[in-house]
């Protein structure tokens, strides 16, 4: 660690998993491979959706966006943190390590109100099925998109300025790409107002849209408990458990990272934790909807048939 303030530093140190250095090759070809891997899964289902007519409904074209979503989101970290297993330690600009944290904090939040988003579409389908069509036009569902981005984009920007334009008495981050977390340890001084501020955006930008989703699904279990037939309930509850998946996945990760103190910060869980949001969802989140939704895999199958009948 360098001591004394270092504002006018030009680039960081990501030490990664420099402690496990007899593991980079393994860990290399396995992020490698799930790196491939989410990219393919959801190319193919953003593909799929936007090439058959049966599926241009408000639910697959939320869908369509969190997989492009998640492509931006992983693609924003792999590289660094397969080059970080390459060569060790890993030299980053400030401006590269500004960018990244942008780019990470942007698709994060913009994934956190997308999956409200889609919570809400579930909500309207289930409880006000008559209206539904109305309600979710075309032009409500890219309000709710663009809005998405809108608060990504503040989110996003509000860390980065405050965060890099803070005093800096060190230039080693504990981890394989710049997070916030790690961040907050080189910075001079009394971090509290940056770890309230941390906490504070995380609640409007990961507690809110939760809430939100937490309020329709209430509303969603309680009508379909209401439905006459347990066929109808079945249906109702089908639409909505991928979602439900994804959401508890997401949050679930994300949650445990930044509603929490830096007291209790440990460079290894939050590694961990770092990895299971931003690799192990991106992948998930493609096969959750294809295995679990009967339209879906419809649409592969009749895109795998075409495929080999040419």
């Amino acid at each position: 660690m360098i001591l004394g303030n270092l504002s006018g530093l030009s680039e960081f140190r990501l030490l990664g998993f420099s402690g496990n250095s007899h593991l980079h090759p393994l860990l290399f070809v396995i992020l490698l491979s799930l790196y491939i891997l989410t990219l393919v899964a959801n190319t193919v289902i953003a593909f799929t959706i936007n090439t058959d007519n049966t599926l241009h409904t408000p639910m697959y074209f939320f869908l369509t966006q969190l997989s492009c979503l998640d492509i931006c989101y992983l693609s924003a970290m792999i590289p660094t943190i397969l080059e970080n297993l390459m060569v060790g330690t890993v030299s980053i600009s400030k401006t590269r390590c500004a960018m990244q944290m942008f780019s990470f904090l942007f698709f994060g939040v913009a994934e956190c109100f997308l999956l409200a988003a889609m919570s809400l579409d579930r909500y309207f389908a289930v409880c006000h099925p008559l209206h539904y069509t109305i309600i979710m036009s075309s032009r409500v569902c890219r309000s709710l998109v663009v809005g998405s981005y809108v608060c990504g984009v503040a989110v996003g920007l509000i860390h980065t300025l405050m965060t890099f334009s803070s005093p800096l008495c060190g230039s080693a981050i504990d981890h394989f790409f710049c997070e916030i977390q790690p961040l907050l340890d080189l910075l001079c001084g009394n971090t509290f107002p940056r770890e309230l501020q941390v906490i504070l955006v995380a609640v409007f930008a990961i507690l809110s849209p939760f809430l939100l989703i937490i309020y329709s699904y209430i509303h969603i279990i309680s009508t379909i408990l209401h439905m006459a037939s347990a066929e109808s309930q079945q249906k109702a509850f089908s639409t909505c458990s991928s979602h439900l998946l994804v959401v508890t996945l997401f949050y679930g990760t994300a949650g445990s990272t930044y509603l929490r103190p830096k007291s209790t910060y440990r460079a290894a869980v939050d590694k961990f934790l770092s990895l299971s949001y931003s690799v192990l969802t991106p992948l998930l989140n493609p096969i959750i909807y294809s295995l679990r939704n009967k339209e879906v895999k419809r649409a592969l199958k009749k895109k795998w048939r075409k495929t080999h009948l040419v």
